[in-house]
């Protein structure tokens, strides 16, 4: 577990997994609702949907937000030649606070608690980043 490329699979595999759980959940909402498979054509056209839904793809999407910059900082480092454990260790620690924050979010959707973690992963990106400019 000691590779600077394992912590992004394991984002890729949480980001999997709640895009599992988002069509798990959405789907049966929209047939509950008696949603046409169309309605789902715009931004906020699933807005009716319950909030316990609607906020497991809030955080899909916030999967496919921040962790961008997490995946092109990793693999960065990687291919500079600049892992060391302390990365490493940075990059789990930002992996464990997404999966917080995705918890956080699909259950009890607390926001200052959310938005807390959110900035503990972005300072975890800082750090990486302003060590790997650093190592210029």
């Amino acid at each position: 577990m000691n590779s600077m490329l394992t912590p992004v699979l394991a984002l890729v595999c949480l980001s999997l997994l709640v895009w599992i759980w988002m069509y798990a959940t959405r789907i049966p909402a929209m047939q509950r609702a008696k949603l046409d498979p169309n309605a789902a054509m715009h931004p906020g056209s699933l807005d009716i949907l319950p909030s316990e839904v609607r906020r497991v793809a809030d955080n899909y999407n916030h999967l496919m937000e921040q962790p961008t910059i997490f995946y092109a900082l990793t693999f960065y480092i990687y291919l500079a030649g600049l892992v060391d454990p302390i990365f490493v260790g940075l990059a789990w620690a930002y992996v464990g606070l997404r999966v917080i924050h995705t918890l956080v979010q699909c259950t009890v959707n607390r926001v200052p608690l959310r938005f807390t973690i959110f900035a503990m992963s972005t300072l975890v990106l800082m750090v990486m980043a302003v060590r790997a400019v650093l190592a210029l």
